[in-house]
């Protein structure tokens, strides 16, 4: 359960995003970028949000409410809350570090990414967490080259590694979206993911509403960790929530193992300085 909040946290008010259009004119990746830089004006320095979080660890299901805070570049907050309204967790993931409260049993951990992955298997990103909460192209270089598509009524950007590469990490995703494909046989699928682990190969792929030009949906595939993030913006609030998502679905995966959350944001507000309080009492021990 804390793994994925770790990785990820971002009641329902405004309005759901626009009806998409099926014939859309074909844009180059270039120029579809363009426009999505002119619609992302929101960079807050601070957020804070309160959230209903509902988790499926492979068919183990779990919600509570959580209160977060972030200050962009810094830190994240996050504190955990049941339905009897008492504090059972408390989390603070910096750029090189994560803290955790574990009140139910009087434990905490501190630990680097390196040791936070060898605890929980998972290593926390606080940028990708941050941009997450704002419903940025999670990942995006605007210099570099992407193919562009269109998808449902949607745009679609790819990344520009070898097109070999964008179908496995197709074949290896829990959704297999691309038009007319044929996955690949076992066989060439490892030669592939071999040719990959030696480029170190990610796969960005964007999901882009062609109205507001707004990110709805991130995928990004690690062919070297066989690993998928696939985070979708369902919906977004109106101007009063600076229109960023306050419902998020989250789903990752690896070999034998598969997470997913569902966030519905509220109360967000833009203002700051946030204090990011963390202090282990003295009488928590280490998590074993």
């Amino acid at each position: 359960l804390i793994t994925l909040v770790l990785l990820f946290a971002s009641c329902k008010s405004g309005r759901p995003l626009p009806l998409l259009h099926r014939d859309l004119p074909a844009r180059s990746g270039d120029r579809i970028i363009e426009r999505m830089l002119v619609a992302d004006t929101i960079h807050p320095r601070y957020y804070t949000a309160k959230a209903n979080v509902d988790i499926d660890m492979g068919g183990s299901s779990r919600g509570f409410k959580a209160q977060v805070k972030s200050v962009r570049d810094s830190a994240a907050w996050i504190s955990i809350v049941p339905a009897l309204g008492i504090e059972v967790a408390r989390i603070l993931i910096t750029t090189d570090s994560v803290k955790m409260l574990d009140k139910l049993h009087d434990q905490y951990f501190l630990g680097d990414s390196a040791r936070t992955r060898k605890k929980f298997g998972l290593q926390p990103d606080l940028t990708l967490f941050q941009q997450a909460l704002l419903g940025t192209a999670i990942g995006l270089d605007p210099q570099e080259k992407y193919r562009s598509d269109r998808e449902d009524g949607q745009y679609v950007l790819t990344s520009k590694e070898r097109r070999k590469f964008i179908r496995a990490a197709e074949d290896i995703s829990p959704g297999d979206t691309l038009a007319h494909d044929r996955d690949m046989g076992e066989r060439r699928l490892e030669r592939t993911l071999r040719k990959a682990e030696e480029r170190e190969a990610i796969v960005f792929r964007y999901w882009v509403e062609p109205e507001s030009f707004r990110v709805t949906r991130v995928q990004i595939v690690d062919l070297v960790r066989d690993q998928t993030a696939d985070v979708r913006y369902e919906e977004r609030g109106g101007i009063e929530q600076a229109y960023l998502p306050i419902r998020i679905r989250i789903t990752l995966s690896e070999p034998g193992r598969l997470a997913s959350g569902l966030l519905e944001i509220s109360r967000i507000d833009l203002d700051g300085p946030l204090q990011l309080n963390f202090k282990i009492p003295e009488k928590y021990e280490p998590m074993p």
